[in-house]
């Protein structure tokens, strides 16, 4: 089973830190081993495989789930969400390259040395402008690497059409967001009180969606978001950096 980093209340990347176990509803913390002999003397009902670990009350205040975890729905499920909602729409994408990218027959277009970005604007972009129009914000953020991956690199090129339709798209490098304890996977943060929390498969395709509105869950995205949107480099800018580089 895997991890899901929840949150930490270290400012320099080490413990203590809450993660969700995959699969089930369990936490697992992470936290300065108790090696005080009175304290271990006070402890109940100790199993030999059993350790403890100290960690700070804001730590569990802040990110203790507090409802339980819905399951995995189709994507499709939260497509009225991107009309629906009432200002801001915040992603963050921190995979290395998308089946849905790959599979589109833009990909094809690129590879053939097409300008992608000039392309008429499709039904998202079209989205974009009437809900920009309305006042709302469409932003999110993309981890690169370095050099970029070749999903990377598409997103960049066709990213300036998004742009231009009122979308605002920036990129960090993915050394930086580690050092930011950003999550390592994706997320829709809708009015910061909704969260879609993207379930992948190992060749990158979405297979779904997880939804919460815990305050736990809503609090770590605001936090996310917060310290990407501060460091992240405006996709006009991030473009001319890369270019310069090659």
């Amino acid at each position: 089973m895997g991890l899901r980093f929840i949150g930490t209340t270290s400012d320099n990347g080490d413990c203590p830190t809450l993660y969700e176990i995959d699969g089930s509803t369990d936490i697992l913390v992470q936290g300065d081993r108790v090696t005080d002999p009175e304290h271990l003397a006070q402890l109940r009902d100790v199993k030999p495989e059993e350790t403890f670990v100290r960690v700070p009350r804001d730590l569990l205040i802040r990110f203790a789930p507090r409802t339980e975890a819905r399951g995995m729905v189709p994507f499709s499920t939260i497509a009225h969400l991107f009309e629906d909602f009432r200002h801001t729409a915040w992603r963050l994408e921190t995979r290395r390259g998308y089946a849905s990218d790959r599979n589109s027959p833009k990909w094809a277009r690129w590879q053939d040395g097409a300008d992608i970005a000039a392309e008429p604007d499709d039904a998202w972009r079209e989205n974009v402008r009437r809900q920009v129009a309305r006042g709302k914000r469409f932003e999110r953020v993309r981890l690169v690497d370095e050099p970029l991956t070749e999903g990377q690199e598409f997103l960049l090129a066709s990213g300036h059409s998004s742009v231009a339709a009122g979308e605002d798209i920036r990129n960090l490098p993915r050394a930086q967001a580690a050092r930011l304890g950003l999550p390592d996977y994706d997320f829709w943060l809708f009015d910061s009180r909704l969260v879609a929390r993207f379930v992948f498969d190992d060749d990158d395709t979405t297979l779904g969606v997880i939804l919460s509105e815990d305050p736990a869950d809503v609090a770590a995205a605001c936090q996310a978001r917060d310290a990407a949107w501060h460091y992240a480099t405006a996709t006009a800018e991030f473009a001319r950096t890369v270019a310069s580089t090659v």
